[in-house]
Order: C-alpha cells, then structure tokens, then sequence
C-alpha cells in the first residue's frame, strides 16, 4: 500500500507519517517502481503502536526505544509514565489550590493579585531562605491564614516554621480548622507542629471562651501525643487556665519541657485560690514509692522552690532528707531560697 492508504487506515496524516520516518518510527519496507512509498499490514501495526505510546504521555524519543530496544522493560514504563502523571496532577492541585486562597483573599487589584502569587509560590520554594522571606512578608499582606497555617504544617525548618507562626499570630482565626487538622494527623511530626502554632496564637478575648484557640487547647491537653499535650498544658498555663495544672505537674516528673512546665506552675500557683497547695499534692504524688527516680525527685525539688505557701515548704525540708545528694542539696538549696 502507499502512504495515503496508510494514513487511511491508522488515522495519521501523511505529513505525520513522513515525520515518523524521519525520525526511524516508520519505515517503508520499499518503493515501487515509480518511487513511491511501499507499507504493508506491519507498517500499519507498528504506527498503531507509535500513537498508543504517545498516547500514555511518552516523547517520540521514548517511543522508538520503547519499540526498537529489546532490553526495554515494559513495566519500567509503565511506572515512569505513573510516577509523570502523579507529579502533573501534585502541580495542577497546587495551581488551583494557590488559586482558590487568591480568590478567597479578595485581591482588590492586579497588584495584589501577583503579590500574593509570588508569596504563595514562595511559600513552597525549595530554599529555606525563601520560605523565610515569604513568611515575613506575609504579615499583613494578600495570603490568606488556612495558606499559612498549611504551609507551617508542612514546614521542616524550624527558623522558616517560626517565622510562619509569627505571620500567622498575625492573621484571623480562618487558620483554626487546618490547624486542628493538623492535631489529628497520622504523622507525628505535624502533629508536633500543628500543637505549636496553636500555642503561639494569640489568647481569645474570653478567657474562659469555648471556641476558637482556648478550645482547640483543651481538647489538645487531652491527646493521646505527649507533644501535643505538653504544648497545649504550656500555653493554657500562661493564659492562667488550672485544667492544665496536672498535665504541667507531669512534665516535671517526667522531665518533658520541664523547666517550662515549672515556670508555668509558678505563675498559676501564685494567682492564689488553693492553686498552690493543688500543685504540691499533685508533685507529692510523684514522689510516692516506685513513683520516680532520683532525677525526678530533683526536678521536683527544683519546681518547688518557686511554689507558694507554706506546703511547698514542708515538701521541699522533707527532701533534703532524701538518700541521693543531689536531690538533697538542690531541696536545701531551694528551702535555703524561702529561708528555711
């Protein structure tokens, strides 16, 4: 057959078939006798088999080694060809996730429309030093909080994600959903995060509200994370909230953030209403039998020393007593403090 009958029946052009042998795809198994070109059934199979391979998203390179190397595995390509369309959707979901936060902020202008492109765009450079300078320049500016609080979540570098919770302490609570998301997380590691960003928002106007930021901690000193707990206890504590009374008092014995937990344990116990003495019963517990060891009893030593009242002080002088010297000496030392 000639090349037009060919182009009938594969369906592809004969400038395209000329292309093809051009290129080695196709090749004429002769000439007639006034030179045309001469194809048979093969021909016709082997441009099928051309289309259908461009067709899965391989280059016309890729074609002809898929068809001509004998040593070309077919399940290799397949998985390349898998590996390409997986990071071409990634791309368009970014694209039109990075749209619907443009349309969302509101964009008054052009101007704010490719500001807040290139902050959003920025939020995901490969270098840490970019992802900085997006952040800071996000305060104030055309990304909304949820591009924030994603972007924190995702966030490796810690000097990058803490410049992301300070944008982000500046914003409205829109970030509270993809920040209680992120508590629930199967990775630990965005859990972590989530718990800090959560902590470094500023307080509700309510101090008692049960919504926004002060309810998302509560149910956060009820995790199953140790992490997440210790950084909801921390910041319910410096907001004044006693629930997170024995979540701070077991930080200190099990030594976790516990020189922050007994900071936050001083502040509450000094706001008076029998706080004080709550917090020595509960550190009292922790030294009972089999309760802990000689570095949690010193730890307990040193938490108290800045607890109020006149139990503190009964604990603290029971201490110096204790059969390892360094929990004695840091108890004397502490009792020495409230001269005793």
């Amino acid at each position: 057959m000639l090349i037009g009958e060919l182009a009938r029946r594969s369906g592809v052009s004969a400038r395209m078939l000329r292309h093809y042998e051009a290129l080695g795809l196709v090749r004429p198994r002769g000439r007639t006798g006034s030179g045309y070109r001469e194809y048979g059934a093969d021909d016709v199979r082997r441009v099928f088999h051309v289309e259908s391979l461009r067709s899965l998203g391989l280059s016309l390179r890729e074609v002809g080694r898929a068809l001509d190397d004998p040593d070309f595995a077919p399940a290799r390509l397949v998985e390349e060809l898998a590996r390409r369309t997986r990071e071409r959707i990634a791309a368009e979901t970014e694209l039109l996730t990075r749209l619907d936060r443009l349309r969302a902020a509101g964009p008054a202008d052009w101007d704010d429309v490719l500001r807040g492109a290139a902050l959003l765009r920025a939020l995901g450079a490969w270098n840490a030093d970019d992802r900085q300078r997006a952040a800071l320049a996000a305060e104030g500016g055309p990304v909304p909080a949820e591009a924030l609080a994603d972007a924190v979540l995702r966030e490796p570098d810690p000097y990058v994600a803490g410049a992301l919770r300070w944008a982000l302490a500046r914003t409205d609570r829109s970030a509270l959903a993809p920040l209680a998301r992120g508590l629930d997380s199967p990775a630990a590691e965005v859990r972590e995060r989530a718990a800090r960003s959560l902590a470094a928002l500023p307080a509700d106007a309510d101090a008692d509200a049960d919504t926004g930021v002060t309810a998302l901690l509560r149910r956060a000193l009820g995790h199953a994370d140790a992490e997440v707990r210790d950084h909801a206890a921390l910041a319910l504590g410096a907001r004044g909230h006693t629930e997170a009374v024995p979540a701070l008092v077991a930080m200190v014995v099990a030594g976790r953030h516990d020189v922050d937990a007994a900071d936050a344990l001083s502040r509450l116990a000094g706001e008076g209403g029998g706080v004080g003495d709550r917090v020595v019963g509960l550190l009292a517990e922790g030294l009972e039998p089999g309760g802990a060891g000689a570095a949690a009893r010193r730890r307990i030593a040193q938490a108290l020393a800045d607890i109020p009242g006149d139990a503190a002080t009964r604990l603290l002088l029971a201490l110096t007593r204790d059969e390892d010297r360094g929990v004695a000496v840091s108890a004397a030392y502490g009792a020495g403090r409230r001269g005793e």
